[in-house]
């Protein structure tokens, strides 16, 4: 059957002149892979080449798996995502995989950037202040889930009320609030890092209705859904479809 031309045209897009040494030692999976994810899984849905590209690094930031990141990497700035959106990606994984888990990814993004002439850091992007992160951030919050945000401070316990002010002032403070995305794009790479670590289905639930509240509709979260299947596997896949059809039913 050999790869199709439309997946040779969207591989030379992302990688252009590279030349796959699995092609030569693996050449039947490589053809298989290939024409699913360069051609038949591409031609759904409504994102574009640069969100397609964007969602699937978050993605794979989530899944550890760190030398398929740098190929993509690699195609996502082929395509017009900038350093600054790619460090942005990076920095909203944080508060949902854990320092630990972004360490190496972070590392590996600098050298790839330097390695393309680069000068690093870049240009900052926080818009808060230690006074202000808590204000901001719970009005982002707020903004995304609405009333929900309200409850969840009314129902928890005392002892653990730490941790619904760290949402606030941290993960939506120190990160929704950043420029270099905007919340959209955002609550959309969030939805794709919470589907690809699995086993978040109670958040994944709760960031789809998220993602509806910001315009991300069912038709924007199943595209996503499609395209990181190549890359995360059918469980987490049928996961995903489940949890978004049981908060969007057909």
């Amino acid at each position: 059957m050999g790869i199709s031309e439309a997946a040779h045209k969207t591989h030379e897009e992302l990688f252009p002149n590279h030349k796959s040494t699995l092609k030569m030692t693996d050449p039947e999976l490589i053809e298989v892979f290939d024409n699913f994810a360069f051609d038949e899984v591409i031609s759904y849905g409504n994102l574009d080449t640069k969100t397609r590209l964007m969602v699937i690094l978050a993605a794979l930031i989530a899944s550890q798996t760190l030398s398929e990141y740098k190929v993509i990497l690699g195609g996502a700035l082929n395509v017009g995502v900038v350093p600054i959106e790619v460090k942005e990606i990076l920095y909203q994984a944080v508060p949902y995989i854990g320092i630990a888990k972004a360490f190496d990814f972070i590392h590996a993004t600098n050298e790839v950037l330097e390695c393309r002439g680069i000068k690093l850091p870049l240009e900052g992007q926080s818009t808060t202040l230690p006074e202000t992160r808590y204000e901001k951030g719970l009005a982002v919050q707020k903004a995304i889930f609405g009333e929900t945000i309200d409850k969840m401070y009314q129902e928890s316990p005392a002892n653990q009320i730490h941790i619904q002010k760290y949402l606030s002032a941290n993960c939506f403070g120190d990160y929704y609030t950043r420029n270099g995305l905007d919340i959209k794009t955002r609550e959309l790479l969030t939805f794709a890092i919470l589907l690809a670590l699995g086993g978040c289905e109670p958040q994944l639930k709760g960031h789809i209705q998220g993602n509806v509240n910001v315009g991300n509709g069912k038709d924007t979260l199943l595209s996503t859904i499609t395209q990181l299947l190549p890359y995360v596997g059918y469980p987490r896949t049928l996961n995903a479809i489940r949890c978004l059809n049981e908060l969007i039913p057909e």
